[in-house]
């Protein structure tokens, strides 16, 4: 596992809004690999209709209601898994998609599992795409990341989040889009596109 501090449950047990931007340039790493989160979304739950859990808990999105600092992971487009992490107070939903990743170990791994990708800069810039990279598929669904359950975890490794993240709107949603509840940092070239 990546070196760093793993993330505290009551790190994750706060408004999506406020753990979102906190989230950048902490570590996502699974097993040997890693990437340094670059760029994220926040979801508020049943007060955000472009939330899964907006309507309430299903089979599908019980993770989401807690406890938090666990990893809702779901199927999109009939093909691609995308992980997010949980957070708000037990009982009431919320979480943060990790949308994009800097590659910082076991990129050999992630070039196996990501051949489509050109150039490193392009192996998880993207939220499935930084699955596809890590290995991260619907067994992690509910993995806790506080305890590193299915060797999974966020890590702070010392690296500050930035002090004025970009902001955004929401991308790949239909509805609630004019929220700027996307954050990357400045100028990383492996954000997702479009900025």
């Amino acid at each position: 596992m990546s070196r760093g501090r793993r993330l505290r449950r009551s790190f994750y047990a706060r408004d999506p809004l406020a753990v979102a931007p906190e989230l950048l340039n902490k570590v996502l790493v699974h097993g040997h690999r890693a990437g340094r989160i670059v760029e994220v979304e926040a979801y508020r739950g049943t007060d955000d209709p472009a939330s899964h859990a907006y309507r309430g808990p299903t089979p599908r999105t019980e993770v989401m209601f807690g406890p938090p600092g666990h990893l809702y992971v779901y199927f999109t487009y009939g093909m691609h898994w995308c992980a997010n992490a949980v957070t708000s107070r037990d009982g009431e939903a919320g979480a943060v998609l990790i949308r994009a990743l800097a590659p910082l170990q076991g990129i050999d791994e992630m070039r196996t599992a990501r051949p489509a990708a050109r150039r490193d800069v392009d192996l998880a810039n993207g939220p499935a795409k930084a699955c596809q990279a890590l290995g991260i598929d619907g067994g992690h669904d509910g993995a806790d990341l506080v305890t590193a359950d299915r060797r999974l975890a966020i890590v702070d490794d010392g690296t500050a989040p930035p002090a004025e993240p970009l902001t955004g709107p929401r991308v790949g949603i239909s509805v609630a889009t004019e929220r700027p509840w996307r954050f990357s940092v400045p100028d990383d070239p492996h954000r997702s596109k479009p900025w």
